[in-house]
């Protein structure tokens, strides 16, 4: 039987002299980002599938968190970005059935709290406002 020598002795293992041992080749030193992480349950291993170095856990926990972080913040970005769409939507739809109900000849739209008849003259020379938090507030308190 012929026994392995290893460069750093026999108590430490580099693991390049395995590598070399095994038939395979060193691998040169190169500046990979290890975007493709392999996780060997074999050996209890992370490696880089790019640049087949073996990743320490903590760096391959690091980036798996930066990418959930990533992913999550697409996600409210995007949810944000159709809440926006969707209010936006319903205010045309609105404006729509509005613009619909005023073009009849025999009815016209009722306001949804009194009941009373909304004419477009009404509108004409501009409208009062009211702020939102003070209107919501008003339909909460309001008697049914």
């Amino acid at each position: 039987m012929i026994e392995q020598r290893f460069i750093a002795g026999v108590n430490v293992v580099d693991i390049g002299d395995v590598r070399v041992s095994r038939g395979l080749s060193r691998r040169p030193f190169s500046l990979c980002h290890h975007r493709r992480l392999a996780y060997d349950e074999k050996e209890r291993r992370v490696w880089c599938q790019d640049c087949e170095t073996d990743v320490e856990p903590f760096d391959a926990f690091r980036l798996l968190v930066e990418q959930m972080h990533r992913a999550t913040a697409e996600l409210e970005r995007q949810a944000t970005e159709l809440n926006e769409a969707m209010a936006f939507q319903a205010r045309q739809i609105a404006t729509k059935k509005l613009d619909k109900a005023w073009r009849s000849r025999t009815m016209v739209p009722a306001c949804p709290h009194c009941n009373n008849g909304l004419f477009p003259e009404h509108f004409k020379d501009g409208l009062a406002m009211l702020g939102r938090d003070y209107a919501e507030a008003r339909l909460k308190n309001r008697k049914p």
